[in-house]
């Protein structure tokens, strides 16, 4: 049983106290500290007790008439006072670098009466919030910029002069643009509830079924032409394709499609055939397949220049840059990149097992996606080297049934990595955080 008859040397339990705690007169001169506020505050106690606390820890005009009024708050009503969230600066010593520190702070100020119930000390308890407050800042901006690349996106998908939906993984829909609500005069709760057999040609709708049963049961594109009828009740011709999107482990997270209304091209089609059977089906099979193809990558060139993703197409086993979006290009705004190889263009990630990956797919086939993939790239002419991370994908296209090269698709995510390493590092650090 420990004795109680000795004595108690307060000062010195206030000062281990386990807390940041600064005791001041009711004018606001610093009578004492506690370890912990010595260390937060950047200053040795010898030189803080018997000056004004402003004297003592100068900052920002603002700063300090808003900690001036929650002290007066404090003395008038002789009750604890809790600031919102105080920036506070704070001076370096010469040891640390001299300069500001940029501080912000939780702070609740409490009365200590003395028998007469007069205000004796004010007990400043200030909680450094620093960290918090600035992984909070980043990971909010990171949000803003998902949000904002977000609502590019769906901008993008609203004004493409094409039909686009996106289906679930199990092929039922969940998106219809507005092309396709103004097509058929439906709502977009109709059209994800809309029975397609009523509405496509009976002759067509036996051939579209198994294209599509057969492409979800393989997971493969889907590419089709068929008749649907339009909101004033004409069928009309539609060349459509649906292509599924994988994620790292390679399961389909949903379908994306477009349509084109090609019903003029068929109709003039029909009319060549119907002149001249002969010469008409010769010239007919190569205009059509002409400008099936030139609509194709009109529509998907404009598609590709205006999306908000990173897309390139490499050309042949040197992967040399055919077409770069501007999103693309703007990560390298001080490099020629058509024209030349990758390895020519970005000479720096040829460390990095970029040429390899690029090797394979194109000798392979096989798909590549990578998530949150670092890269060490030069951004700007001063030849620095920054980590970014990107997630991609590698897709070889083929031609006459032979590999062509290989068609990248990417969105950078580091202001999202950093952001969730800045939180999982508080965390670490303080596992009482709060997830949110």
């Amino acid at each position: 049983m420990a004795d109680t008859s000795l004595p108690i040397d307060y000062q010195a339990l206030f000062h281990a106290l386990p807390g940041s705690y600064l005791l001041l007169a009711p004018d606001g001169t610093v009578l004492d500290n506690s370890d912990q506020h010595v260390a937060v505050s950047l200053l040795p106690r010898a030189q803080a007790v018997g000056r004004n606390i402003f004297d003592a820890y100068p900052s920002a005009p603002e700063s300090q008439r808003d900690l001036a009024a929650s002290h007066e708050q404090v003395r008038r009503t002789l009750r604890p006072d809790t600031m919102p969230l105080l920036r506070y600066d704070l001076e370096r010593p010469a040891e640390l670098g001299g300069g500001t520190e940029e501080r912000y702070w939780q702070l609740t100020h409490f009365p200590i009466l003395d028998a007469q119930g007069r205000l004796q000390y004010i007990l400043q308890i200030p909680q450094d919030v620093t960290e918090a407050h600035r992984a909070s800042l980043a990971a909010t901006h990171a949000k803003q910029a998902l949000d904002e690349s977000e609502q590019r996106t769906r901008f993008i998908l609203e004004s493409l002069p094409v039909l686009v939906w996106t289906n679930r993984p199990d092929g039922t829909p969940d998106y219809f643009n507005n092309r396709w609500l103004e097509f058929t005069g439906k709502t977009q709760q109709e059209m994800q509830a809309i029975d397609w057999a009523e509405i496509t040609h009976p002759d067509d709708r036996p051939g579209l079924q198994q294209a599509w049963a057969t492409a979800l049961a393989n997971g493969t594109p889907f590419q089709h032409e068929y008749r649907l009828r339009r909101h004033d009740d004409q069928y009309r011709w539609l060349l459509i394709r649906n292509s599924p999107r994988r994620d790292a482990a390679g399961h389909i997270t949903m379908w994306v499609g477009a349509a084109n209304d090609i019903h003029e091209q068929r109709q003039m089609v029909q009319e060549l055939l119907t002149a001249n059977e002969h010469q008409a089906a010769l010239s007919e099979q190569a205009y059509q397949q002409y400008q099936k193809a030139e609509s194709q990558r009109e529509t998907y060139e404009n598609l590709f220049a205006q999306a908000p993703a990173l897309i390139c197409i490499l050309r042949g086993p040197g992967h040399r840059y055919e077409f770069v979006n501007p999103r693309y290009q703007q990560v390298f705004p001080h490099r020629q990149l058509v024209g030349h190889t990758v390895a020519e263009a970005l000479p720096e990630v040829k460390d990095q097992g970029i040429m390899e990956l690029l090797d394979k797919v194109y000798q392979t086939g096989e798909t590549f996606e990578a998530h949150e993939l670092p890269l060490q790239l030069e951004r700007d002419a001063g030849g620095q080297l920054r980590t970014g991370y990107f997630n991609f994908t590698y897709q070889q296209f083929r031609e006459n049934d032979q590999p062509a090269g290989i068609m990248v698709f990417a969105y950078e995510v580091t202001d999202l990595v950093k952001a969730r390493q800045a939180l999982e590092k508080l965390r670490n650090t303080d596992p009482d955080l709060p997830l949110a």
